[in-house]
């Protein structure tokens, strides 16, 4: 793919230090780490590798990525080796798409308590699902999926919701034969919105009880007992928008519909428009009028605001597998899958792959898959010792 003209690499180092200066009430060490690793990312910063073709030999080297998960420019490699690991998991059946979203009030609450909110979200929006499909009048069977949390829209507001993305069908109670889904529909959204708002609300009203939900600014009142409960019963009235797709085709159209959707940052560099007169302009689809492609400019402040709204709690895992895909089941409830479909895992995706096959770079002579032969990382500067410490001799 051609480099974009325009990086968000390129914003932070004009803007960068003006806009750290003028949110010192809430930026912190974390923001400052995510920045600094996207300005020094494949430049001279962070040393080279020395790259070879596995056909012809050619060789070349490449500056070293930065490897940070906010980084725009480092989650092709992750994507396609996350693909590549799941090719053998995909099942010979139609796939689902489902995504669980949350009312704008329980957002706001999410972007102060995000380790919590998140992983309440992902655990929740899984539950929901297994739940319903356990259901003998629902599909009477047990489902497994993938589940990756996004929180932003098209124009970078903060907007935590789930994608799930499922097999049409599931695996009978006793493990000998598969249950197709509808073709029409995988699950009824009604029954999904209306038990996943009931867990939440659950959830909520324990973690508050249990101490476990931060208030801070605009949102202190909530942590009054009797406003957070009319904060909660307000929000359960609200409309909870649970989106399912109709089931669309199998394995092969399910690898190109989980590269929109795996190892995604709030914004790529190649919607980025113009960078001019202190304000950046970037592409969005507007799907609520056709999903249109409009341009929209904000102030170089707001858009690295925006953009770090999205920063990820240290360590919080986005993308999970649940059911039968999970780790616990995978190994011995996945052949089952493919037993009771009369099939079996495509035999090339179970190859060994280079260790070192970046999977982007391919040999400009012969187009033959890059391996990394070599890697050279400049030293850094070690910190400054502490002053010497002086035994001056009785008496002088």
């Amino acid at each position: 793919m051609q480099r974009p003209p325009l990086e968000v690499a390129d914003i932070v180092r004009a803007a960068g230090k003006k806009f750290i200066a003028s949110s010192r009430e809430w930026i912190t060490v974390r923001h400052l780490k995510v920045l600094r690793a996207i300005v020094s990312c494949r430049t001279s910063a962070l040393g080279y590798h020395v790259d070879e073709c596995t056909r012809c030999g050619y060789s070349g080297h490449s500056y070293n990525s930065c490897r940070d998960r906010h980084c725009p420019k480092c989650q092709g490699n992750a994507r396609l080796r996350w693909i590549h690991g799941r090719k053998k998991e995909l099942l010979p059946v139609p796939y689902a798409h489902i995504v669980f979203t949350v009312p704008r009030p329980l957002a706001k609450l999410a972007l102060q308590n995000k380790q919590l909110i998140y992983a309440m979200l992902l655990r929740l929006s899984a539950e929901t699902l297994i739940e319903v499909a356990h259901n003998p009048k629902r599909l009477g069977a047990e489902i497994g999926f993938f589940s990756v949390l996004h929180t932003w829209t098209q124009q970078l507001e903060h907007h935590p919701h789930v994608h799930c993305v499922v097999p049409a069908g599931g695996l009978s109670f006793d493990h000998q034969h598969w249950v197709p889904a509808n073709p029409r529909f995988f699950l009824p959204k009604w029954v999904l919105r209306k038990v996943f708002r009931g867990k939440v609300k659950d959830a909520l009203n324990q973690a508050f009880a249990e101490g476990k939900i931060g208030f801070y600014g605009k949102l202190q009142h909530l942590s009054d007992p009797k406003v957070f409960a009319a904060f909660i019963r307000d929000l359960y009235r609200k409309e909870w928008v649970v989106y399912c797709k109709r089931p669309f085709g199998g394995p092969e159209h399910v690898l190109k519909y989980l590269g929109r959707y795996i190892h995604r940052v709030a914004i790529s560099n190649h919607r980025l428009v113009s960078f001019d007169n202190g304000e950046v302009t970037f592409s969005w689809r507007d799907r609520a009028h056709g999903n249109v492609q409009r341009n929209m400019a904000l102030p170089t402040e707001e858009f690295l605001r925006r953009f770090l709204l999205h920063m990820l709690p240290k360590g919080f895992v986005r993308i999970r597998s649940f059911g039968f895909l999970a780790n616990r089941h995978r190994r011995t409830l996945l052949p089952r899958c493919f037993h009771c479909l009369e099939s079996a895992p495509d035999p090339s995706t179970t190859e060994p792959q280079p260790a070192d096959t970046s999977g982007l770079w391919k040999c400009p002579q012969c187009g033959g898959p890059m391996i990394v032969i070599l890697r050279v990382f400049l030293p850094r500067p070690l910190p400054r010792p502490p002053p010497a410490v002086h035994v001056w001799a009785q008496g002088s």
